[in-house]
């Protein structure tokens, strides 16, 4: 009988269970550029031969592998580390082989501690490097050659031949030259998509320009010029990125009046989300606001004051836009031959036109709106509000975010998508840089250990970045409505020190505004959206210094920089929540305790988890609050806290770790 020849892979080693891997590798993680990616994988292999392994990684404009070591952790786990260090799309996977040189020196060892005779050994170790040395360059095969000859060198006498074989230079040429037909490579390349600190680390302020009125009896409607002020304001209270809703003309046809009432007067601006008139649509300017010179001048001036410029991205329209004539199979159609405008039952959107992603003209459509975002950028914008990115098609996102970012790898998309979380996440694993949370709906301290567990230490962290939002123009929560002062600086403080991106829409929550339109209803009384509002910034309740006070925190103290690193210590008092962020390297730590009763006072312990912290039980250590500026000591990990919240219902404390002196003692007691 004749047997079949084998064609199964001989390769002796097995890679598996690696991670980060998003879906099979479908997807790409997410880091800023500096940050670290953790890699481990399961490797393993038949017998009980010695493995080595390690981890490669690329730019995707690279040719040639980098390489960075993988150490074996505990049941066949192994682990490796490598920095991002540019921005674009960054390829990591793993390597490993048997590793037939550090099998033998590893067995060297155990006969030699046996005091057995090595000869043979030493033979078989020199033939070993002698087969790396025909595989190496011309300077590492002559040292190979030298380091090999050592091994059985008769004059050396066997204790230098022995010290030869556990040289560390010759351990470093072997892993350098491994046997290529035995080497096992995972056989997906997994990709980083790499962004700028932005992405990471950001503080959002929305505001309407038409209303930057500075004159609380002046004009009916400001100019963009009109809001340098305001941009002082905003940058003012330590924001990095101030969010315009819609600056494109504005449609007539069934405009909405104040309060989204079905008839307008002729003053009345309408709802910027209904994009486009006479005057142009998704590439033009309100022209109440100005011109694109204006909007220009206006990046210009927030650039001096370390703020970026955020554009509301809405793919809809007017019935005044130019594509419902120009291209009217971008629509849809009622049976009668009517555009079908937007609903959301009950509420009705007369002035809203969604686009038709299924017309059979879609490649143009597509062309458009993306020609829509390279306009934009042309004019300095390098960070996009998306809205409602959930009611387009997940493929044109994939494509038209790779396509942006092919060419502006620094842009940064939003996702505004209030939805079901599989579709959320969906948005961004396909590209979103960030998106908007439940965060706003999350108040007792179960929902929001549970919500911010999921988001920082499951899978969806290496995707999905969160930006909280307490408020923001459709969205004035219960807790905002009823919970008086006290309720805005709660969630101001969990909102900006839980995530490490966050933002408020303004001035409406820094002046407290919190009248809904109707009993049960989450829409503002007299909402922005449909009306020009004046604001009287001066307000002595304002929250502007507070806010500025916590945005100062955030800038000084790394660990609130960042959404890794967070961990929730127990208290026992239900209505107090307290949690801790820290850096990497430990060096900032900072605990945060927040009563969630914005009508009560509370008091408790809370029981810090001292090892996490890389605090000593036996030493105290001083918190110094940044917010109130007391000092406190403590020690151990039980200590009391008490939280007026008509005061202030929030400690963040900065975490110092060693107490030596009388004097320091005597200072914090």
């Amino acid at each position: 009988m004749t047997m079949p020849a084998p064609d199964q892979d001989r390769r002796r080693v097995v890679i598996e269970a690696v991670t980060p891997e998003i879906d099979g590798g479908r997807f790409p993680i997410k880091r800023t550029v500096g940050e670290e990616v953790v890699v481990e994988a399961d490797i393993f292999t038949d017998g009980h031969d010695a493995l080595s392994a390690v981890l490669l990684h690329r730019h995707a404009g690279e040719t040639t592998w980098r390489q960075a070591p993988l150490e074996e952790l505990v049941n066949d786990r192994w682990r490796g580390r490598f920095a991002v260090d540019r921005l674009g799309r960054h390829l990591y996977t793993v390597r490993a082989w048997v590793d037939h040189f550090g099998t033998w020196r590893r067995d060297l060892e155990k006969k030699v501690e046996a005091g057995l005779d090595v000869t043979v050994d030493l033979q078989a170790g020199a033939t070993t490097v002698a087969d790396a040395a025909g595989r190496a360059s011309d300077e590492h095969a002559a040292a190979l050659r030298s380091l090999g000859r050592a091994l059985v060198d008769p004059g050396t006498g066997r204790q230098a031949q022995v010290e030869a074989a556990f040289d560390r230079h010759l351990a470093d040429l072997m892993a350098a030259h491994p046997e290529p037909d035995e080497a096992t490579t995972y056989p997906r390349e997994l990709e980083v998509a790499v962004d700028r600190e932005r992405a990471r680390f950001s503080a959002w302020y929305e505001l309407f320009p038409r209303s930057c009125v500075e004159n609380l009896a002046g004009a009916a409607h400001a100019t963009l010029a009109d809001c340098g002020s305001r941009l002082e304001y905003v940058a003012g209270m330590g924001f990095d990125v101030v969010y315009l809703p819609p600056i494109h003309p504005t449609g007539r046809s069934h405009r909405k009046g104040p309060n989204n009432v079905t008839t307008a007067s002729p003053e009345d601006p309408g709802s910027p989300w209904a994009i486009g008139s006479e005057a142009g649509g998704h590439d033009s300017v309100e022209p109440r606001l100005g011109t694109l010179a204006d909007v220009r001048a206006f990046i210009a001036r927030a650039e001096q004051l370390n703020l970026e410029v955020a554009l509301d991205l809405a793919y809809q329209c007017s019935p005044d836009h130019p594509w419902v004539k120009e291209h009217p199979d971008w629509f849809h159609r009622r049976p009668d031959g009517t555009v079908r405008y937007a609903e959301n039952p009950p509420k009705k959107y007369e002035d809203i036109y969604p686009l038709n992603f299924d017309t059979p003209d879609w490649r143009a459509l597509w062309q458009e709106l993306a020609r829509i975002v390279f306009f934009w950028i042309e004019q300095g914008v390098r960070i996009f509000r998306v809205d409602n990115p959930h009611t387009k098609p997940f493929a044109f996102w994939e494509w038209l975010i790779g396509t942006v970012k092919a060419e502006h790898p620094d842009v940064i998309f939003l996702s505004e998508a209030f939805t079901r979380p599989k579709v959320m996440y969906r948005l961004a694993k396909l590209g979103f840089t960030q998106s908007y949370t439940y965060f706003a709906w999350r108040n007792t301290r179960w929902e929001l250990t549970e919500y911010f567990t999921e988001l920082t230490d499951t899978q969806a962290a290496e995707f999905f970045r969160p930006n909280l939002w307490p408020n923001t123009p459709d969205i004035l929560t219960e807790y905002l409505q009823t919970g008086g002062r006290p309720a805005f600086l709660i969630r101001l403080v969990l909102a900006a020190t839980l995530g490490a991106s966050y933002g408020i829409y303004g001035p409406a929550f820094e002046l407290l505004q919190n009248q809904p339109r109707e009993p049960g209803s989450e829409e503002y009384l007299d909402s922005e959206k449909y009306q020009v509002r004046r604001w009287d910034l001066d307000r002595r309740d304002s929250l502007r210094p507070v806010i500025t006070l916590i945005n100062r925190a955030r800038r000084d103290n790394r660990a609130l920089q960042s959404d890794r690193g967070l961990r929730f210590h127990r208290v026992d008092n239900e209505q107090l929540i307290c949690y801790s962020k820290q850096t990497e390297d430990g060096e900032n730590v900072v605990i945060v305790v927040v009563n969630l009763d914005p009508y009560h006072t509370h008091h408790g312990w809370v029981d810090l988890d001292l090892r996490a912290l890389g605090l000593d039980p036996e030493h105290p250590f001083q918190v110094h609050d940044l917010l109130s500026g007391a000092h406190y000591l403590w020690q151990g990990p039980h200590n009391y806290v008490e939280l007026d919240p008509h005061t202030l219902p929030a400690h963040i404390l900065r975490v110092r770790r060693h107490v030596r002196t009388e004097q320091d003692f005597s200072y914090y007691m």
